[in-house]
């Protein structure tokens, strides 16, 4: 049990590893919300604990089984974003391992018990399984929602009507949910505002209740989604800061906020740091701690969005290797490498389109995994959801 701080409340709450969970009084999905991955991030934490707390007075819940996961409760008690090391960048197959070099970390003891909790979560529940992690930014945003660009994670997101970012995966190196959505399950990143605003919470809230009336577990109205059809963003740049680097975030800069060509963007290491073009601004840093200076991103055009949807369900990556300069890199064929002086037309915009993500370059080879679990997603056929995308 921890004591966790919210200036934006200006309360302090006590939590376990555990915040709640409720079984409704039928089988169901089961939804797990993790929160206060990084420390300085409580918004989540306090908006589980009141809307878990309340459906368990009210018995509200009609089926299946909500949990709510405290992340790094070490530095929640502490108000930081880690104690040692990134709690969200450690979720790759080397480092869940029990004999890695970061043994002695604070948060490898943390992903330990995380990982037991999942184990346990996911032997004791029924599916389908659906994984939420949430966040809040450094800088003043609006809500908005990642995710590993899967079609069945694109449908899902689509439900809540807020701007979705697909591929900070390709940037980022073990975050949780991309550590999950490899299991094929529905997994959503939500970042509700900054840190300390009590909208921040509220927004949390919100996408809590409104995951449980999407997934059937409550019976709250439910109305057709109406989202906007360029909602969808993608990351084409990071800027990459080193633990020991003097950076600073110019004053001002919002979540997708319009930026030009050589515009002073921050200040690393005594140099200005400019645009390198026109675009779109996304988590500028402002905080102590990270190593995401910020990020760029772009608007996807909703024929990209629909050709590549066409292009997965027609499973056409299966003839990729066909192709001359193509390989299969494991015997599951998730992963290719394509050789780039043979396949020089193969960019990563076109890896995207047949659902890949570049993991990285060895030499003249492109290394991309397949992000589709096809098996996995035969779970959620008949959600109430699918109906709506």
């Amino acid at each position: 049990m921890i004591d966790i701080y919210s200036k934006a409340l200006q309360q302090t709450i006590q939590v376990d590893r555990i915040i709640n969970q409720i079984k409704g009084k039928a089988s169901g999905p089961t939804l797990i919300f993790f929160a206060g991955i990084h420390g300085n991030e409580p918004a989540g934490v306090f908006a589980l604990q009141e809307v878990l707390a309340t459906m368990q007075e009210q018995k509200s819940l009609l089926k299946g089984t909500v949990i709510g996961i405290t992340g790094n409760m070490k530095a929640l008690s502490n108000g930081i974003r880690y104690v040692d090391t990134d709690l969200n960048r450690m979720w790759t197959s080397n480092g869940v391992m029990k004999n890695v070099s970061i043994q002695h970390y604070a948060e490898k003891e943390e992903q330990q018990e995380l990982m037991e909790q999942l184990s346990k979560v996911i032997k004791e529940n029924s599916g389908p399984f659906y994984f939420f992690d949430l966040h809040t930014t450094s800088g003043t945003t609006p809500p908005f929602i990642t995710i590993n660009d899967t079609i069945l994670n694109r449908k899902f997101a689509l439900q809540f009507q807020t701007p979705v970012i697909l591929g900070i995966e390709e940037f980022l190196t073990g975050p949780l949910l991309s550590y999950i959505n490899e299991w094929g399950y529905v997994s959503l990143g939500y970042e509700s505002g900054q840190h300390d605003e009590l909208d921040a919470i509220d927004h949390h809230k919100q996408f809590i209740i409104k995951a449980l009336q999407l997934t059937g577990l409550t019976d709250s109205p439910k109305t057709k989604s109406n989202a906007p059809t360029d909602n969808f963003y993608e990351i084409t740049y990071r800027y990459h800061i080193q633990s020991g680097d003097q950076f600073s975030m110019c004053n001002g800069f919002r979540n997708f906020q319009f930026i030009t060509k050589g515009q002073h963007l921050a200040s690393h290491n005594g140099d200005w740091v400019d645009a390198r073009e026109d675009g779109v601004i996304f988590m500028p840093l402002y905080q102590q701690q990270g190593n995401d200076g910020f990020f760029l991103i772009r608007k996807i055009p909703l024929f990209f969005l629909k050709l590549s949807r066409l292009i997965r369900e027609a499973r056409l990556d299966n003839w990729l290797t066909y192709l001359p300069g193509i390989n299969w890199k494991d015997n599951h064929k998730t992963t290719i490498q394509v050789n780039e002086k043979i396949a020089r037309f193969f960019a990563s915009d076109f890896l995207h389109l047949m659902g890949y993500r570049v993991k990285h370059r060895e030499g003249h080879y492109l290394v991309a995994t397949k992000r589709e679990n096809r098996i996995a997603g035969k779970a959620y056929k008949y959600e109430p959801w699918v109906k709506n995308s």
